[in-house]
């Protein structure tokens, strides 16, 4: 059985971000208006035929197998992309929001013989939850806001050759657990499939030639649905490493419908393990392939009750989430891209495919990586077809601010697949990445994680351990109490936080008077932009020994001259609209 995702942040998939603005207009009920109706051509009739364990899908009376895959790109960039899907074998695509919108996806769809799984969001959708939740018990005027949105754009699209069926909600039963606990969560999850039913009762309605289905997270959701949605016309699941164990969950749960698998491939964050610096180790390009190809035989080998399934991800976002998961992110074609195509029956006779990558390694400890030092990435790359290869390195920081963005960083390129950057300033877990591309539109990418911390000193840290004051501290806020103590602990943990203003200090009693040569800054992500470095033998009258006017976070190491019992940081400028925030004041002799 495959098993629910955790809501833990660092555990969410980053796929979500691919979900179309679209949807989330649906499930804010922001979309109203709908457009005069536009003439079709006839649409097709699709039906789910046979008997226990013997089903199959069948368009205009043929069989159909969905080969497919969930669609990325704007609606308005289909007619670019999908004669490219249609090449790969692929016959259909999948959405998560149907509305105004998806007339060119449908039109452009129809015009390369492709179908669309059109689908419709119900809040809190995405397994972790995305849009707010619901009172799917009490909540009566979103329901019916929802039963009367829905069968609208329903009635625009019935007729349209690009619909194949329609998919109520994505993950919600999942979700549900992020929103409510114990016996609640029971009652909202069985007031939410009977809902989807009541949707799927509205549109059967308006259209009798479509069949209607609901996707969840995880298998477990499927008792809910058997004993509430009587009149869906078939299951769906998002499942990815977990989806071999699908047939047997079917098998044991005693169910009468057949299913598709609306998202899979390779493991995601929540299924693989943690590396040695404590981030889910993220795998190779290869691996990420053959996870492709070990879900399509997985799905096909349940013959009669699996229908088929839409692949996660024709998607070209160039981010965490893109390189985790899309088949061609930033428009450049993966080892994943081709093995989808191969499994599809898509003709590769004549492709140039991407370089391939050996896993990526670091010169020395990938968990002590000194901030603002050299670091030196290692990888060796072919190319099937003997193409000159170029290069780009980049960090992420998602394991420490939920960043998504990929920075393309200097490097040089030391030859022997070596590469050398300087580590980011600003201590935390990093995810770097070498990316090669082969100039034929081909890209492999290899990843992993290095935890960046404060580079050492030479010299004796004076200030750990003694009193320490501010000007102001935070009593509570999230992991506070932060006060003036934190900073001079050894802990890079901890942290001195001050009040939302300026000017704010911090100062460390030496005890004695001392000659001091090196102060180590160490800020949180709220830092200071603009601040002096003072000494003084009374605490009360100061002499400036450094002064920062262009702060910028992370580590600053500062060599100084000064003599004096007290040392302080007095910040004059916040680099955020927070306070300021240190996690360490080191003062070195």
């Amino acid at each position: 059985m495959s098993r629910p995702r955790t809501a833990h942040p660092t555990r969410t998939p980053a796929r979500r971000l691919a979900a179309p603005a679209a949807a989330a207009l649906l499930a804010a009920g922001l979309l109203t208006a709908l457009p005069a109706g536009q003439a079709h051509a006839a649409g097709s009739v699709v039906k789910v035929t046979g008997s226990q364990g013997n089903w199959q899908l069948t368009v205009d009376g043929s069989p159909y197998q969905i080969k497919g895959l969930t669609w990325g790109p704007s609606p308005t960039d289909a007619p670019r992309y999908l004669p490219d899907v249609k090449s790969m074998g692929a016959n259909t695509i999948r959405t998560w929001g149907t509305d105004a919108s998806s007339k060119p996806l449908l039109d452009a769809a129809a015009a390369n013989g492709i179908k669309v799984i059109a689908g419709f969001w119900l809040q809190p959708g995405g397994g972790p939850g995305s849009g707010g939740c619901v009172n799917y018990v009490t909540d009566t005027t979103y329901k019916n806001n929802m039963l009367a949105e829905f069968p609208r754009w329903v009635q625009e699209y019935k007729d349209h050759p690009g619909v194949l069926m329609w998919n109520v909600g994505n993950e919600s039963v999942l979700g549900l657990q992020n929103c409510y606990s114990g016996t609640e969560l029971e009652r909202q999850r069985d007031a939410y499939t009977t809902f989807v039913n009541d949707v799927t009762k509205k549109i059967h309605a308006v259209d009798p030639n479509h069949p209607v289905t609901s996707t969840d997270a995880w298998v477990g959701a499927w008792p809910y649905y058997k004993k509430n949605a009587p009149d869906l016309d078939l299951y769906a699941v998002n499942s990815y490493n977990a989806v071999c164990d699908v047939k047997a969950a079917w098998q044991q749960g005693g169910y009468t419908k057949p299913y598709i698998v609306t998202e899979t491939g390779p493991a995601g964050e929540w299924e693989v393990p943690d590396d040695a610096n404590g981030v889910p180790l993220e795998p190779t390009d290869q691996a990420k392939a053959d996870g492709y190809t070990k879900a399509w035989n997985c799905v096909t080998g349940h013959r009669g009750v699996a229908l088929g399934a839409t692949l996660f991800h024709y998607g070209t976002e160039y981010d965490f989430g893109g390189i985790w998961f899309n088949l061609l992110p930033a428009g450049e074609k993966r080892l994943s891209y081709y093995a989808v195509k191969r499994a599809y029956g898509g003709d590769t006779s004549r492709d140039n495919t991407p370089p391939v990558l050996t896993p990526l390694g670091v010169e020395g400890d990938a968990g002590k990586v000194q901030a603002g030092k050299d670091l030196v990435l290692t990888t060796k790359a072919t190319d099937p077809n003997g193409d000159a290869l170029s290069y780009q390195v980049l960090t992420n920081s998602n394991y420490i601010d939920q960043g998504k963005q990929l920075t393309p960083v200097p490097f040089t390129d030391l030859g022997g697949g070596r590469f050398r950057i300087t580590a980011p300033d600003r201590p935390g877990v990093w995810k770097v990445y070498v990316k090669a591309t082969d100039g034929h539109g081909n890209v492999g990418v290899e990843t992993r994680s290095v935890r960046v911390v404060p580079p050492a000193v030479n010299g004796t840290n004076v200030s750990q351990g003694r009193p320490a004051t501010a000007s102001s501290f935070q009593a509570s806020y999230g992991d506070c109490p932060c006060t003036a103590a934190n900073a001079v602990d050894g802990n890079g943990s901890t942290r001195w936080a001050s009040d939302w203003s300026d000017p704010q200090w911090l100062r460390v009693d030496l005890g004695t008077r001392t000659a001091i040569k090196h102060v180590q800054l160490y800020w949180e992500a709220s830092y200071a932009r603009a601040y002096t470095i003072q000494v003084s033998d009374d605490g009360t009258n100061w002499q400036t020994v450094r002064t920062v006017t262009d702060g910028n976070g992370g580590v600053d190491d500062l060599d100084v001259s000064g003599t004096g019992r007290y040392v302080r940081v007095n910040g004059t400028a916040r680099g955020t609209g927070y306070g300021y925030s240190l996690y360490e004041f080191g003062v070195y002799k």
